[in-house]
């Protein structure tokens, strides 16, 4: 989707960079697959296909996780499928998207026909409220954002919620977070507030289409009036549900540790590499660099077997951008050692693969 004078490919996606025997650095997908004990629960369940889809007991679940009722719960197909349903079920006056940002929300508004104005973020990319226009009745943004990979702070994100605003935050990778700092999943009293959630990344389930949308039930029904029958499948809710048990949590919070240990280690590392800069503090699984001749080194990191994501389809961000997806020890040992020996800075003029 390449929007007319906008200069951006807001419908570019990781897996576009994906090919035959590349290793993924590209996606934000954290395996291949969901863990044996969901697969199991999930092939148990497929002689029940036969049933149409209850989704009260995912519901609940959902809920409880998040210390709110079920009627402030939406089921959607993945997070991308919550951006829709805002897009074609509000009617904004003055929608704004901070950027650079994850693309899928400006580009259901834009296609629902709505006219959305930017506020792009300078480095080191950290919101300041005030920025916000007092006239924005819906803003949106991502907390840890993508590609930036920056947590704002609750504080801040909270004092753009007010009376007659729809604010939307994108917590897609607030699980990578220990603990969920930062989150606003709970805060029922913030008014207008709509946090989305993905259940894809961290449990390996981009296939099957599974996350949800939090907010007040008035919202919620409004919402939910856009969505067609029986749009999430009896599997992906029995995975809504599976993923919010007490062991489940227990065990996203315990890789959420693994993989900050993991991150801290790659950027500090990288940050050594002459012509090579990292965006610090970064929270999500994944590093947002900028590099010398960024458009050459990517493709030079697929010709040693390594994709990485392309900066520029991000609004606020260029060719010089790359994002990195921050894998197990053994896996950013092997990036980290071609990054080292591509010398970013003696890149020649041209590459051909």
């Amino acid at each position: 989707m390449n929007e007319e004078g906008l200069g951006v490919n807001l419908g570019f996606h990781g897996d576009a960079e994906l090919g035959p025997g590349l290793l993924d650095c590209a996606t934000t997908i954290r395996s291949p697959g969901p863990p044996p004990w969901l697969r199991a629960r999930l092939a148990d369940a497929l002689g029940e296909l036969g049933r149409y889809p209850q989704l009260e007991a995912a519901r609940a679940a959902v809920g409880r996780r998040h210390g709110r009722p079920p009627e402030e719960v939406l089921l959607t197909a993945g997070g991308a499928e919550a951006f829709v349903l805002l897009a074609q079920a509000l009617r904004p006056r003055r929608a704004l998207c901070v950027h650079p940002s994850f693309t899928a929300p400006e580009a259901a508004l834009r296609a629902a026909g709505h006219l959305v104005e930017r506020l792009v973020l300078e480095e080191p990319f950290r919101l300041e409220p005030e920025l916000v226009a007092e006239q924005a009745d819906l803003v949106v943004l991502g907390n840890p954002c993508n590609p930036t990979s920056v947590l704002h702070p609750a504080s801040a994100l909270a004092l753009l919620a007010r009376p007659g605003r729809v604010l939307v935050v994108d917590e897609a990778f607030a699980d990578c977070v220990p603990g969920e700092q930062e989150s606003l999943a709970g805060r029922r009293e913030l008014p207008g507030l709509v946090v989305v959630r993905s259940l894809t990344k961290t449990w390996g389930l981009a296939g099957l289409r599974i996350g949800y949308l939090l907010a007040d039930p008035p919202t919620v029904r409004r919402l939910a009036a856009a969505q067609q029958p029986w749009p999430v499948s009896s599997l992906a809710a029995l995975a809504a549900e599976a993923c919010s048990s007490r062991a489940a949590l227990v065990e996203a919070d315990a890789w959420a540790r693994e993989l900050g240990s993991e991150r801290k280690h790659l950027a500090g590392e990288l940050a050594l590499l002459p012509g090579l800069e990292v965006v610090p503090g970064a929270s999500g699984p994944f590093l947002l660099l900028r590099a010398q001749n960024g458009a050459r080194l990517r493709e030079r990191l697929r010709v040693l077997g390594i994709a990485v994501r392309r900066g520029e389809t991000f609004p606020g961000l260029g060719p010089d951008w790359l994002r990195l997806s921050v894998r197990d020890g053994r896996t950013n040992e092997r990036v980290l050692a071609a990054f080292t020996a591509l010398n970013v800075r003696s890149l020649p003029e041209e590459v051909t693969e």
